[in-house]
């Protein structure tokens, strides 16, 4: 289980970590209509893992609070959606087609760049964290095979996130070498929020149904905030959209038939 746990945190690391890759292989940018591709099809396996492997099984376990089984969820998920909220009154962040918008700083671009992307992929580490929480609390509403769908969906939205901090910064006159390095940087927060996600839900029990709402409302917002504007901008937008419905699908699909 321990390996299992490791891998599946693991995962939406790699994906920025092939992303910032691509700086050896690219020397413009990351393909649009691909772009478009990776991104609708993470919104969408992203949106059904908020519904089907965080909030559900948030209800399910509250369950002994009778009528009032859906508190800890709606807590949870809007505390998670204000996070989010907060989180982008003051860090700068990612917007469609890869601008930048944010309070001015004194730091330096690269490194503004590079904590936008890590801070909003803190809680995409803590919905992958908060699923295993509940398979090693013996959540029967959480499954092995959901969290590890959960984690690619998320490893294929890294991968632009990856290529858009390692790519411009390679056609800046950086060194590829630095270029990879600070893009995988990005992706570091990753498993640490995951982690400490494990770690708090092992710590605190009962607090696990809003770790799960909370990691479901982070989420829903980074893909209405960021993934849906991304997947639907530039010609044919339709694409983006049979991404997203294939994603969702296929995530309702694997945790579903085979939770």
């Amino acid at each position: 289980m321990v390996w299992e746990i490791l891998k599946g945190i693991s995962i939406p690391f790699l994906g920025t970590a092939v992303g910032a890759s691509f700086v050896f292989f690219l020397r413009g940018g990351l393909n649009k209509t691909l772009q478009r591709i990776l991104t609708g099809f993470a919104a969408g396996v992203m949106v059904a893992a908020s519904v089907w492997s965080l909030l559900i099984p948030a209800m399910d376990q509250s369950e002994p609070m009778g009528k009032l089984a859906f508190l800890p969820a709606a807590v949870g998920f809007l505390v998670g959606i204000a996070f989010l909220l907060a989180i982008d009154k003051i860090v700068p962040h990612l917007h469609a087609g890869g601008q930048k918008e944010g309070l001015k700083s004194g730091l330096k671009k690269t490194t503004m760049l590079v904590f936008a992307v890590a801070i909003h992929n803190l809680p995409e580490g803590m919905a992958v964290g908060a699923l295993y929480a509940g398979i090693l609390s013996g959540n029967a509403a959480v499954s092995l095979s959901g969290a590890l769908a959960l984690s690619i969906g998320i490893a294929l939205q890294n991968l632009p996130e990856g290529a858009i901090i390692s790519l411009p910064l390679a056609a800046e006159g950086e060194k590829k070498g630095k270029a990879f390095a600070l893009g995988v940087l990005s992706g570091i927060v990753e498993p640490i929020g995951a982690l400490i996600t494990i770690l708090l839900s092992q710590l605190f029990v009962p607090a696990l149904p809003y770790l799960l709402a909370f990691a479901a409302g982070a989420m829903i917002y980074v893909v209405v905030e960021e993934l849906i504007p991304e997947a639907s901008e530039g010609e044919h937008s339709n694409i983006g959209t049979i991404a997203f419905a294939i994603g969702f699908t296929l995530m309702m699909v694997l945790d579903v038939a085979l939770g």
